[in-house]
């Protein structure tokens, strides 16, 4: 049936208000700020890494990654229980990589001298100063050393591993302290021009105020250094601290473990205090850099903004990201070629800056 000419204007008119109104809710959405919703979903592991990599991002969340003791007792059993099952794999490591581990004390601090067996003509007289990882409380004594005895074995250097005091009993600034007197006693084993710094996770973050620090304190810098997955903003500030929370199967949140340890350290101090977090100090005159991260690593956020940094101060500064990687993957199984990888990138990175 025909409709009569008024019917049809009304018509057209409800279809053109409705148009309006569907375009007009639209443009609200798109131009309305506000948090992204997402639904629940599951993550595959990716198939675009090694099967020894593939291991390592398919298991389970770290067991103790939301256990907060409540008193330093129980923080040091916990910290002891860690340190344990690190040093059973450290013989097997340090024979697969021909290094040897060996104590000592440098400026009245402890720490250890990792060599490997066969150094090549270039590296005899350099030196690397490792400051290990942990949130600033775990890996006490040797069970420190894994990440140095892979730039050791991978890279062919001679590396000193800070043993620094850590919380409960030593918070902020002792393992600062530490580790500038280490810095301060290596340079006269060995020219700065020689020497780069480097650690990964609490011994990034420690890595960049070490070299804000000697820049306060007048003192020569390394010729270069390597921050692996910094600790550079302890506010969490960044996105990759929601967007990878329960992904990273290390750290896998924010505001769990390795925060409250990082508390431990802080103990009360301006978390913004670029000695504590980094990010926020003036990068002007920093040696090169190069920056390890994965896709998964909570902290991805915060690598990103300390290259970024870098890069406005006008510093060289390299960014590495490895596909599926939660945080410090790269040092966690000899094993897996993206191990070797990384450090044999930095390697080559530091080969390129260290004079010789």
């Amino acid at each position: 049936m025909k409709m009569p000419p008024p019917f049809r204007s009304l018509t057209r008119l409800a279809l053109s208000v409705a148009f309006l109104s569907s375009i007009t809710f639209v443009i609200a959405q798109i131009q309305a700020p506000g948090p992204r919703k997402l639904s629940a979903r599951t993550i595959p592991v990716p198939n675009t890494v090694s099967p020894e990599m593939q291991k390592l991002i398919a298991a389970p969340l770290t067991p103790t990654w939301n256990v907060i003791p409540k008193t330093s007792a129980e923080w040091k059993a916990q910290v002891d229980a860690g340190a344990a099952v690190s040093m059973q794999a450290l013989p097997a490591l340090r024979q697969k990589l021909d290094v040897k581990v060996e104590p000592l004390m440098i400026a009245g601090v402890k720490a250890h001298m990792v060599t490997p067996r066969n150094i090549p003509p270039q590296n005899r007289n350099r030196l690397l100063v490792h400051v290990h990882g942990g949130c600033y409380v775990s890996f006490p004594g040797e069970s420190g050393t894994t990440e140095a005895i892979f730039m050791a074995g991978f890279g062919h250097f001679k590396v000193i591993s800070v043993d620094y005091r850590m919380p409960p009993d030593h918070p902020y600034p002792a393992a600062l302290d530490d580790a500038m007197a280490v810095w301060k006693a290596a340079t006269k084993m060995a020219d700065p021009k020689n020497m780069a710094i480097f650690g990964s996770s609490a011994g990034g973050a420690l890595t960049l105020s070490m070299v804000l620090r000697a820049k306060q304190e007048h003192l020569p810098l390394p010729a270069a250094i390597a921050p692996g997955t910094p600790m550079a903003d302890l506010t969490n500030a960044g996105d990759s601290f929601q967007t990878n929370a329960m992904l990273d199967n290390i750290l896998v949140a924010p505001d769990a473990s390795c925060d409250k340890r990082a508390a431990l350290y802080a103990k009360g101090h301006d978390l913004k205090d670029p000695l504590l977090s980094p990010v926020y100090g003036d990068m002007h005159g920093f040696p090169p850099a190069i920056l390890t991260t994965g896709t998964r690593d909570l902290l991805l956020s915060s690598t990103v903004r300390v290259h970024r940094k870098l890069r406005q101060a006008g510093v060289e500064a390299s960014l590495q990201v490895y596909e599926g990687q939660s945080h410090g993957h790269y040092s966690r199984d000899v094993a897996a070629p993206e191990s070797k990888e990384a450090f044999e990138e930095i390697a080559a990175f530091f080969d390129r800056h260290l004079g010789k």
